[in-house]
């Protein structure tokens, strides 16, 4: 086969064409004239046609021309996009509607003001807000109130444990136990009755209580956005947390539970609030009590949903050491990472029933602790003993449900001399006062010590109640 060899100079050549062919075909002018102008606010129009069936429901046509996407603020509290929408106004009053296009050469927006004559009554019953603000009936609205029982978290990240998901208000900052919040039909009225105080953020510190004066005049929007429903409330009005950004995901909404969700901090965080109608009595369903099987092996599925706390847990990982007394294809890696937001990380689960250990209450658990970390650095926690990475198993028994769980804990630790090479321990929980407890629906694994900022790799496999 003949080679062609490209000489520098046939190179350079051919770089100094593509790149001639290149400015011929691509003048700042020709750019300019492809893409077009950018676009101004007064080229943005639409039409606003009232329903045939309903003159409360308007019809809205995007007709500005060369539009890309078109983006609808509808004045109710509803955003949309497309180039045909409608919005429903149940109330008189005029509405600014904006609509936001995106063409080739950028975006811009521009308003119409609609006005709607009368009030339409048949679009205010709807479910929702019926739930919201117990209907047209009730003149003085529908106060709801924090559910003492929760389960709830004020704080945490995305994707918090279900410890931090189970608080209930007991737990909670003072000022957040008298917080009132009354939703009307009527205007569709808001009122903010926190007693004076709010949690949040003063003078840079935070979860503290906050000086709080209702706005007068305040008002509240369901709408849904992005696939989800929305609660709005204005004026800087807040739910729970005073920070000005009173717009919240709503997860639940009957007519005895508000379930609601923010992002917060940033991104950082997620929040969750439950609230119930003031006076209700909320149902308290007791788990059952019960001896059932616990196992997983980790090379095929264990009756065990396991969930991690600050940790990198991976359960189908390669045996690193197949031999006895662990012979087996995949185990559980368990990865604690350096830093104080990893000093207490740990991998649980939680039960359906509540553990009865009168007759079975011997656990038991294949480790693998690598020789390779470093068990000679100490950080940590100042109320930490040993602020080295440990060379230890613990086993925690704990009742999900208590505000904090580790509090009453039962906790067995076991350590474990023997580096790279698979050990197997036993964690008993036959002491009396243990095995006569009904509380008992979570199982807790931690290994590398508890308080310490030292990073570590660890490997799990077989555990079991074995008798």
């Amino acid at each position: 086969m003949k080679m062609i060899k490209h000489t520098p100079h046939l190179v350079s050549c051919l770089a100094m064409v593509l790149m001639t062919c290149f400015f011929v075909a691509c003048t700042p002018d020709d750019m300019e004239e492809e893409l077009g102008p950018v676009p101004t606010s007064d080229i943005v129009t639409f039409s606003a046609t009232p329903s045939d069936d309903n003159a409360n429901i308007i019809n809205f046509q995007n007709q500005t021309p060369g539009v890309i996407k078109a983006l609808w603020d509808l004045g109710n509290g509803t955003t949309t996009e497309g180039t045909n929408v409608s919005g429903t106004y149940a109330l008189a009053g005029d509405y600014t509607v904006k609509l936001t296009v995106f063409t080739k050469s950028g975006y811009t927006s521009n308003t119409q003001t609609i006005h709607i004559d009368n009030t339409d009554e048949t679009l205010l019953n709807r479910e929702d807000y019926n739930f919201l603000t117990g209907g047209a009936d009730s003149l003085n609205g529908k106060t709801w109130v924090f559910a003492p029982v929760g389960p709830m978290n004020f704080g945490g990240p995305p994707e918090a444990p279900s410890s931090w998901w189970s608080q209930a208000l007991a737990a909670q900052n003072d000022c957040m136990k008298d917080d009132k919040y009354v939703f009307k039909l009527q205007g569709f009225g808001f009122e903010n009755k926190s007693g004076g105080s709010m949690w949040g953020i003063a003078d840079g510190q935070e979860n503290v209580c906050v000086p709080q004066t209702p706005a007068a005049n305040s008002t509240w929007t369901l709408y849904e956005a992005d696939g989800k429903t929305m609660l709005s409330v204005s004026n800087g009005e807040t739910i729970a947390w005073d920070d000005d950004e009173g717009t919240y995901e709503v997860v639940e909404l009957t007519e005895n539970r508000l379930h609601i969700r923010k992002v917060c901090c940033g991104g950082g965080g997620v929040r969750n609030y439950v609230l119930v109608p003031e006076g209700y009595d909320v149902p308290v369903v007791e788990k059952p009590y019960k001896i059932a099987d616990i196992y997983d092996n980790f090379d095929e599925e264990g009756n065990i949903a396991w969930k991690k706390d600050a940790l990198t847990l991976k359960e189908d990982y390669d045996n690193p050491a197949p031999v006895p007394v662990n012979t087996s294809a995949k185990v559980a890696l368990y990865a604690k990472q350096e830093g104080q937001p990893y000093a207490f990380a740990n991998m649980f689960t939680d039960f359906d029933h509540k553990l009865d250990l009168r007759e079975r209450h011997v656990f038991k658990l294949k480790v693998f602790i690598p020789g390779y970390n470093d068990f000679e650095t100490a950080a940590g926690e100042s109320w930490v003993t040993d602020k080295r990475l440990q060379k230890q198993v613990s086993v925690k028994l704990q009742d999900a449900s208590a505000a904090e769980p580790w509090a009453n804990q039962v906790e067995l630790k076991q350590q474990v001399n023997e580096l790279d090479k698979w050990v197997e321990l036993t964690f008993d929980f036959g002491a009396a006062e243990t095995i006569s407890r009904k509380d008992f629906d979570r199982i807790v694994i931690q290994v590398g010590g508890e308080g310490n900022y030292v990073p570590g790799i660890f490997f799990l496999d077989d555990f079991e109640l074995v008798k």
